[in-house]
């Protein structure tokens, strides 16, 4: 991770739409109620999910190359660990991410250390509800 604690409030402020890479249909799953809860917080969010869903009325993509350039820029994942340099190497053959977020329980240091390499922020290990609670 290569932002620090101080910058967080700075980039949640900063990025006011983002995507959800694997926003779920299932609403008991936090890759669902975590963008909920977000976008009712002032947030502008749409998500990749593999298979196409209405679930609370997100807009919902195949994969991250088919989501508008500006929702791409902020880029909150939920995969877990293993999968995260697959993640990385989609992020980086797309472009356009400046912020790559890593919800809580959520690492993968050799693929984090990639998309910093590329100049991609990188936040891992951390909820958006508890550091939207914490900062605002």
């Amino acid at each position: 991770m290569n932002v620090k604690d101080s910058e967080i409030k700075d980039l949640l402020t900063q990025y006011k739409k983002f995507s959800v890479y694997g926003l779920s249909p299932d609403v008991a799953k936090p890759s669902y109620y975590v963008p909920l809860y977000m976008r009712n917080h002032g947030w502008d969010i749409v998500g990749t999910y593999p298979k196409p869903h209405d679930e609370g009325g997100f807009k919902i993509y195949d994969r991250l190359g088919e989501v508008p350039v500006e929702y791409r820029k902020f880029v909150d994942v939920f995969r877990s660990s293993d999968k995260i340099p697959l993640v990385v190497d989609e992020i980086l053959t797309t472009g356009g991410v400046e912020v790559l977020w890593l919800q809580l329980g959520i690492t993968h240091p050799e693929a984090e250390r990639r998309a910093e390499a590329a100049g991609i922020k990188v936040v891992s290990n951390r909820c958006l509800i508890i550091e939207h609670k914490k900062w605002f």
